[in-house]
C-alpha cells in the first residue's frame, strides 16, 4: 500500500507542476503523509524530473534533507 501513495504523489506532482505554489503545496502533504525511505525516494525522483522545469527548483528545499 506505501508503495501506492508514493506512485500517486509522483502522479499528482506531475499534474500540478504547471504552477509553482500549487506543486510546493502538494509536495509538503506527501512530505508529511510518506515514509522516510519513500520521501528519500521521492527525491531522487524529483531532482530527475525538475532537470528540464527550472521554475520548480525551489520547491525541492522543502524535501532536502
Amino acid at each position: 500500500m506505501a508503495r501506492a501513495i508514493l506512485d500517486y504523489t509522483k502522479t499528482v506532482l506531475k499534474k500540478v507542476s504547471f504552477d509553482v505554489e500549487l506543486f510546493s503545496k502538494e509536495l509538503k502533504k506527501a512530505v508529511k503523509r510518506l515514509l522516510p525511505f519513500e520521501i528519500e525516494e521521492l527525491r531522487i525522483w524529483l531532482l530527475q524530473f525538475t532537470v528540464d522545469r527550472p521554475e520548480l527548483y525551489p520547491s525541492l528545499a522543502l524535501i532536502r534533507r
